[in-house]
């Protein structure tokens, strides 16, 4: 991903966008524990709850758009 090169992000968004990514593709690898420790040290407990669940509902989101074939706008 993009992010990873671009020298613009804190290391807590990093933890935020590996985290995003590791939950997203969760079926595909389950989740590394680097990605996993990277987040906890970077989140409270409740932070990472609320953050996984904008993550969960923005993929939930996004596949009922794509399955219902809907057109953006």
């Amino acid at each position: 991903m993009a992010w990873r090169e671009a020298p613009f992000y804190t290391e807590r968004e990093r933890a935020a966008l590996a985290w995003t990514e590791a939950v997203t593709l969760v079926s595909v690898d389950h989740v590394p524990d680097a990605v996993y420790a990277a987040v906890r040290k970077q989140f409270t407990d409740e932070e990472l709850v609320y953050l996984t669940l904008a993550i969960i509902a923005i993929n939930g989101w996004n596949r009922l758009a794509i399955s219902f074939r809907t057109v953006p706008g």
